[in-house]
């Protein structure tokens, strides 16, 4: 039993090659944030292609809870009128943001500079999670959280009454971090100020200034540096969702690896902080074709036509983590199929996503037949060239949807079956992955748990 009901068993094989267009969900990153924004805005937002994973729809619940009325017209269609800056409500109840890490962590910036009070609350994955990278810089608006040891849900955050701006450097790369701060930034006075080494995913600041936000950037040497001009008054917006290029990772990955395979991905996304996966599947010497390049909704897109390749191995530098932070676990077993060794360093955050994300892909890896180095920040593969995996175990998911789809894709090429112990968690972000990949000649079979 698990946090979203029984266990659900999925086995992946070998079957032909992939063919076919895959048509992946929305953007999740762009639908939560619509969302928020939408719910913080004067006036009525339409979003379409909008995914509707249970992430995002833990969200939409929780902007209604917040006084925001939210409503689905049609699949991937909603409407969302806002309550303005400042006009969040108390919630009646506690809010269960499921296994989204994105959504807590955002709904906390956006509700941080309003004078009322909220518990918040996950699945056993998220409550896991350390909250504390987020409620520290809230504390500097006058944000006050309680919660469990080290800042761990469920946690009661308590807004500013008498909110003011700050300017914060981020210890580490993350866009919810960033996000976060931004968004509580919206209800304070003057000017909030976040800097950062690192680029990371530039949604939040983009969306931003769609609304009506004063939003200025400029580098500083090697920090970027965003400032964000308080009290604002947000309008709502027409906002088309392009598709998520975390999800269309799968089936690019899963074409290069399985022999005969030629697979056209539309739509998708393809914003510089977000695409280094493909980046670095080029210089694995990727048959990788970007098709129709054109900007939707304010963002980058291009059609992906990926073709099975012989991939060599190679080494990811740090600085790119931030492109690619939720790809590592696919990039993993892409590797696993390819000659030499992969070298992922700068993957320290892998440790605190939805699962610690080394352990499990090395522990996966391993079971499968294939040889993994690992530390605290670098994983490394070495590749046992198309079609060498041995496969044949059950590996872990680990309340993560993105184990569970990565190991799928291993069985897909490996020798023998791959079982994971739990698909359910694939609903999170990927609802129709299982069709999906049918689609195109996938072959999953159900096992008892």
């Amino acid at each position: 039993m698990t946090a979203h009901g029984p266990a659900s068993p999925l086995t992946a094989r070998r079957a032909g090659p992939l063919a076919g267009i895959a048509h992946v969900p929305g953007d999740k990153s762009v639908s939560h944030r619509a969302l928020i924004l939408g719910a913080l805005s004067v006036g009525e937002t339409r979003v379409t292609g909008l995914l509707e994973g249970q992430d995002v729809l833990d969200t939409a619940a929780a902007m209604r809870a917040f006084g925001a009325e939210v409503e689905r017209l049609a699949p991937g269609e909603w409407r969302v009128h806002g309550v303005g800056v400042g006009g969040f409500a108390e919630p009646e109840n506690v809010i269960d943001c499921g296994n989204s890490g994105t959504g807590v962590r955002l709904i906390m910036g956006a509700m941080a500079t309003t004078p009322i009070s909220a518990c918040f609350t996950g699945d056993a994955s998220l409550r896991s999670r350390p909250m504390g990278r987020v409620t520290e810089p809230l504390a500097l608006f006058g944000a006050r959280a309680q919660g469990r040891a080290g800042g761990r849900l469920p946690l009661v955050l308590t807004g500013a009454s008498d909110p003011v701006p700050v300017s914060y450097r981020l210890p580490v790369p993350s866009a919810q971090v960033k996000s976060a701060v931004l968004l509580a930034g919206l209800n304070a006075p003057g000017v909030t100020e976040v800097i950062e080494r690192e680029p990371t995913r530039d949604h939040t600041e983009r969306m931003l200034r769609g609304f009506g936000a004063r939003v200025e950037i400029e580098r500083d040497g090697p920090d970027r540096i965003i400032r964000l001009t308080g009290r604002p008054e947000l309008t709502g917006q027409t906002i088309a969702a392009p598709r998520d290029p975390s999800s269309a990772a799968f089936p690019v990955c899963a074409a290069l690896i399985v022999e005969g395979s030629d697979v056209l991905v539309p739509g998708v996304c393809l914003n510089p902080t977000r695409a280094g996966l493909y980046e670095t599947l080029r210089e694995m010497g990727a048959d990788l074709v970007f098709e129709n390049p054109r900007e939707e909704g304010g963002e980058p897109v291009a059609d992906l036509r990926a073709r099975f390749s012989t991939l060599r191995g190679v080494e990811t530098p740090p600085e790119r983590a931030p492109a690619m932070i939720d790809e590592y676990p696919i990039l993993s077993v892409v590797a696993a199929f390819a000659e030499g060794r992969t070298v992922m360093r700068g993957v320290r955050e892998l440790r605190v996503k939805e699962s610690d994300r080394i352990d499990a892909m090395a522990r996966g890896l391993e079971a499968c037949g294939v040889t993994v180095e690992e530390d605290e920040d670098t994983l490394i593969v070495h590749g046992m060239g198309p079609g060498g995996v041995p496969g044949g175990a059950t590996c872990a998911s680990r309340l993560d949807h993105r184990i569970a789809m990565s190991f799928l894709c291993l069985g897909m090429a490996s020798r023998r079956p791959v079982t994971v112990d739990d698909a359910g968690p694939v609903a999170t972000s990927f609802p129709g992955f299982r069709a999906l990949m049918q689609s195109l000649g996938a072959a999953f079979e159900e096992r008892a748990a």
